[in-house]
């Protein structure tokens, strides 16, 4: 059985998410507010986390900077924040996915499943690594080395390198990669790819302006090509 903990500081809809999760055989643990939250997490590491942004004394980034600075436990993101600038900061934070308030039950549900799939999909299936002359990306360590020197990858950067490398030089369409990096309700967000895309070049990429291994295909996708 799964554990879950939810943490946002209104208590209707923490009852409302318990009891509906609790029905399809979730263990819930949860809490009010963000310091209550990490000593709940520190006591028993879950296996999800359900993070609201409002919270009334830590802020709820910071609680998922914190969870991060520890675990790579997957947490889904609830706000009243519809900016895509809070999206992005909480994606590159390591959130695996950003539902806004309000949202509709069966939606959170399914993107529980789809984080829990992954989380157990990537314990038993790890990925070989990509490497290239220049750089070595290892998946099952989270380590890439570029140039002989170890670089830090958000954990969206290796979410969206991750699906480019199952397929080396094949086509990854833009509404895949937003779905399989961001969650099932995205797929026209195509901004996001673009900023991660010139995040991940600058990194990877001898010549950023001008890329050899992540290519874009203008208003199709993206390639992760090798030498």
């Amino acid at each position: 059985m799964s554990v879950l903990l939810l943490v946002d500081d209104e208590p209707h809809l923490l009852r409302t998410l318990s009891i509906n999760l609790r029905a399809r055989d979730y263990e819930v643990e949860t809490a009010g507010d963000g310091r209550s939250a990490l000593q709940a997490f520190n006591e028993r590491e879950p296996d999800l986390v359900v993070l609201d942004l409002g919270l009334p004394d830590l802020d709820g980034v910071e609680v998922l900077r914190r969870i991060r600075e520890r675990s790579s436990v997957p947490v889904i993101v609830l706000s009243a924040r519809s900016e895509s600038t809070d999206k992005v900061e909480a994606l590159d934070l390591g959130a695996d996915d950003y539902v806004t308030k309000p949202f509709g039950m069966e939606e959170l549900l399914a993107r529980v499943r789809v984080a829990l799939r992954r989380r157990t999909e990537g314990e038993e299936a790890p990925q070989p690594p990509f490497v290239t002359r220049r750089f070595r990306l290892d998946f099952a360590e989270r380590r890439a080395v570029i140039d002989g020197v170890e670089t830090r990858l958000t954990p969206t950067e290796w979410r969206l390198l991750s699906v480019l490398a199952r397929q080396p030089g094949h086509l990854v369409s833009q509404r895949e990669l937003l779905r399989e990096v961001w969650g099932p309700g995205y797929g026209r967000e195509s901004n996001y790819l673009r900023v991660y895309a010139n995040q991940l070049r600058r990194k990877l990429e001898p010549d950023p302006g001008r890329p050899r291994h992540l290519v874009t295909e203008p208003g199709h996708g993206y390639r992760l090509l090798g030498d």
